[in-house]
This record gives structure tokens, sequence and C-alpha cells, in this order.
């Protein structure tokens, strides 16, 4: 079953793993399309991995020296834009979210890394287009709601029979108000200074995947 997963020269034992967490995770309707694995030019023995699904992206990180691994996930609707960066040892992948938050993985070999980017980019298209359909079905729900109430005003002002008990009036639709731009919570804070440090060059991107997956694990 894995064999589909080798085409670029993944590591089979780092596939294998990650597919049978998978196996664990997926919901219905849920189809795998991508893993990659990470190759780090000295060691490496535990390597991240990230997959891609018909429903959303997966980062995995191996903790205990390999005997659990440690994952974050993000729906589809919720990715804003990945990203891509070839370097002379491998390539960058990563995502950034509605909400500020980053993931990524480094050291991954520049075809996966091209065959996530083209397969989110996909994705992404197909999000978008579903979007679109959404809020075409909503401005015609919300016109169809319009017409009604217009034509229940009209009915109310030209009666055709006389009504000799005091109707009760309907409720007014009063539209909400745009709810204000929530205020940094201290996750966000979090990520933010973590991503000042990685910037700055304090930190590895290793050590920023990891501490980064720490604080969304939380949640």
């Amino acid at each position: 079953m894995i064999e589909k997963f080798l085409n670029e020269e993944q590591d089979p034992k780092a596939v294998e793993k990650i597919y049978v967490r998978l196996a664990d995770l997926l919901t219905t309707g849920e189809e795998i399309l991508y893993i990659a694995v990470q190759k780090k030019p000295i060691v490496n023995l535990f390597p991240d991995c990230v997959a891609l699904t018909n429903k959303r992206i997966l980062f995995f990180t191996p903790a205990n020296l390999g005997l659990t691994i440690k994952f974050v996930d993000f729906v589809w609707k919720d990715i804003v834009d990945v990203y891509t960066k070839e370097e002379i040892i491998g390539a960058i992948f990563s995502v950034k979210t509605t909400n500020g938050a980053e993931m990524g993985v480094d050291y991954l070999p520049k075809v996966q890394a091209r065959k996530l980017y083209q397969y989110a980019q996909e994705r992404k298209e197909s999000e978008r287009e579903a979007r679109r359909l959404r809020d075409l079905e909503d401005k015609r729900a919300e016109s169809g709601a319009i017409q009604f109430e217009n034509a229940s005003r009209l009915a109310s002002q030209h009666p055709v029979t006389p009504v000799l008990a005091t109707p009760e009036s309907e409720p007014v639709h009063v539209p909400e108000p745009a709810p204000a731009a929530p205020k940094p919570d201290e996750l966000t804070e979090k990520l933010k200074k973590l991503r000042m440090l990685f910037d700055n060059g304090l930190i590895s991107q290793e050590e920023y995947n990891h501490k980064k997956l720490d604080l969304l694990s939380d949640l």
C-alpha cells in the first residue's frame, strides 16, 4: 500500500510509520495524497514528515527517540498560503494559516518539496472554488429572505380582509454588527515571539518546528 508514496526516494521505514499513524487519523472519505520525508545531510534517524490528504495537511515529528510521533494538522480551508524554498541542501516547505500560525519542514528533498507544493496548490484551488460556491448559496439565501420580508411588509400594509384581533408585530431583523477583531491571545503572542527568535537566527528551523508543535499541540 505504501509503494505509491516511495516514488521520490522517500525513506520506506519513515513512510510506513506515518502511514500506520495516518490510518488511525483518517476520517470518512479522507484519502492520503502524498507523504514527504525529511532527509538531513548527516544524521537522519528520526526525520520529520509531511502528509497531504484531500481534507488537511499534517506535520509529523518523532519524539522520545522515535518511540512516539507528535503531529499537528490544518484543514485546507484554514490554509492561507503555502511556500517552498530550495536551498543548497534540500528545500523548505511551509504553510501559513488564517490565524497567523506557520509550520514548516526543512531538509526535504527538492523533488518532494515540489510535489508537496503542487498538491497543496491544487487543494487550495479546490477549496477556493468550494468557498465561492458556498458564498453564492449564502447570498441567494440572504436575497430570498429579504424578498420574503418585503412581501410580508407589503401584505401587512394592504390587508385583503379585516383582522379583528390585533396582530402580533413581527420581529424586525436587525443585522448583527460585525464582530470586533479579536485581540491577540496568549498563544498568538508566543508564536510571534518564537518566529522572531527564528528570524533573528537565535534558533534553528528544527528547534522552531519542535517548539511550535509543542505550543499548537496544547490546543
